[in-house]
């Protein structure tokens, strides 16, 4: 039981949200090891056709799913007050569309088997089109979790769920259910989360009816879904192409190299964005603050991802082989092209958090509708010159490039500043990476002929920390890790809270500790605003 709002000190609205992003951060980093642990696994008990035809179904039925959403995420969390006819229209409207969506794509079946020239797609499809409905179901209680901001609940379902599907995929796998596997770990996961989610929201349903009230969010959430739409077809297209073109071994290829160079973004930009989007939206009236926050947040960004893709470029070669086994070369080419993706998505994913969160879903559907054609066209460029590699590298360039206007677009004409608050932050991370990148890969160069694939993996990633690190001699960059540092701190509270004996006083990676209630942190915002109000006054 939840300990009463007197009987605990308030949380600050920067502890509550860097405590989130450490509750989710935990919570993604145990998924991580276990998707980890599931892909060297099923790498080696299943062949990459098999993960081609479950690509190739998924690029289609995401679609689907982008449209069961609606952007209604978004613009959940981005409404002010929510009353209780508004959530029941909620749950019945998505599901509702779940349900027309899910019949729609079974009827597709053999239409996809046509586009790819599979047969096998059909009942494949037919298997995969439930889950459809399951996540329409989950999303509106995912959202009222998020909304109230409690991360620590979503953390522990996020990690059970992914541990079903992946426990009984592998043991699928070692019985011979060959792609059958990948079906599992597709829906398993899924009826978990439906079921642990319905118990912690506790929405109630009401009378069956999708009320006018609900409409405001249709229209914010429209944008939004255009929005997502357009930026799920420049990043999934690829999948449909490849499959299309060169067939499902080469699609295998690049999907495992593409979930795998995924990784470092759901471990930063996930809980990041979880808790970014809640806690800014509350931050629209204060723009000093939310400057702040958006500016710590892209420094995070910046000497985490930056770092890190570089690195992981530099020893692609040996880590594919770790990670996937024999068979598996074309991945790790494609993979170290990848890096330059990876860096502009993590960085341009926070264009998102500023499109949302100030107000502006209509003007970044105006924006995608321009520019996500141009990175569509860059998958055909990329395919006809060079095949997965050229791709790959097409990709990544354009992404890279189209920062600068993603953001002059979100930001021009509010309180946001280009240089102070989106490069200046980014500046120092950008200098230190290529460092990196030369460290590892010489020293991956220089002990490939002697050394097993684990410690070149090894001796080149310390390499590169060696050389980012080094950079510590200069007193900005010590300055910038010093505020990196009190950001993380600031989730486990101040030395005076964590003396009382309140739940809510315990370490905030540990999942499940109680979370501030959402009243304590408007209520500290609120005092907040008044006293800054009050001190006006006085002078």
């Amino acid at each position: 039981m939840s300990p009463t709002r007197s009987s605990r000190p308030a949380l600050s609205l920067k502890q509550a949200a860097s405590r989130g992003a450490a509750v989710t951060a935990g919570g993604l980093w145990l998924k991580t090891l276990i998707q980890l642990a599931s892909t060297m696994l099923l790498a080696r008990l299943l062949d990459p056709t098999d993960f081609g035809l479950i690509a190739m179904i998924m690029a289609i039925v995401g679609v689907a799913d982008l449209v069961r959403d609606f952007g209604m995420t978004g613009a959940i969390l981005q409404a002010k007050k929510l009353t209780p006819k508004q959530w029941s229209s909620l749950l019945w409207f998505s599901s509702g569309l779940g349900m027309v969506l899910m019949i729609a794509i079974a009827a597709a079946s053999p239409l996809i088997a046509i586009l790819y020239g599979e047969d096998r797609l059909i009942v494949l499809t037919l298997a995969i089109a439930p889950t459809l409905l399951l996540n329409a179901l989950t999303m509106p209680m995912q959202a009222a979790l998020q909304r109230d901001l409690r991360f620590g609940t979503l953390a522990m379902i996020d990690i059970v769920s992914m541990l079903v599907g992946v426990v009984l995929s592998l043991v699928a796998a070692l019985l011979g259910f060959g792609v059958w596997s990948l079906v599992i770990l597709a829906g398993a996961g899924q009826v978990y989360r439906l079921i642990a989610l319905w118990v912690s929201a506790r929405l109630h349903w009401g009378a069956p009816r999708i009320g006018r009230d609900i409409y405001p969010l249709l229209s914010t959430g429209g944008s939004i879904f255009g929005v997502q739409l357009l930026n799920y077809a420049s990043r999934n297209l690829d999948n449909v192409i490849i499959g299309q073109q060169l067939g499902p071994a080469a699609l295998g290829q690049y999907s495992r190299a593409y979930a795998l160079f995924l990784l470092p973004q759901q471990q930063l930009n996930g809980p990041l964005g979880r808790v970014a989007l809640p806690v800014l939206s509350r931050l629209q009236d204060e723009p000093d603050r939310y400057r702040r926050y958006v500016r710590a947040s892209l420094m995070i960004i910046g000497y985490l991802s930056l770092p890190t893709y570089a690195i992981a470029a530099a020893v692609a070669f040996p880590l594919m082989e770790v990670l996937l086994g024999p068979g598996w070369d074309a991945a790790a080419a494609v993979f170290a092209l990848l890096a330059i993706a990876g860096v502009a998505q993590a960085i341009g994913n926070v264009q998102g958090w500023l499109y949302i969160t100030l107000g502006r879903a209509h003007r970044q559907l105006v924006y995608y509708l321009i520019t996500r054609p141009i990175v569509i066209a860059g998958f055909v460029v990329g395919v006809w010159w060079d095949g997965l590699n050229g791709l790959a590298l097409v990709y990544g360039l354009i992404t890279l490039t189209l920062l600068v206007p993603g953001f002059w677009a979100a930001i021009h004409g509010t309180f946001l500043r280009g240089w102070a608050d989106i490069v200046s932050p980014l500046v120092r991370p950008v200098i230190v990476a290529p460092l990196g990148f030369a460290a590892a890969y010489a020293a991956v160069q220089f002990t490939a002929p002697v050394l097993p694939a684990l410690l070149q993996v090894i001796v080149g990633g310390l390499a590169g920390v060696a050389a980012i690190a080094a950079s510590m001699i200069i007193p900005a960059y010590r300055r910038d890790i010093a505020a990196i540092i009190d950001f993380a701190k600031s989730a486990r509270g101040t030395p005076k809270q964590k003396a009382g004996a309140s739940p809510v006083d315990q370490e905030a990676t540990t999942l499940g500790a109680t979370e501030p209630a959402l009243a304590d942190i408007e209520e500290e915002v609120m005092t907040d605003a008044a006293s800054r109000r009050r001190a006006k006054e006085t002078r």
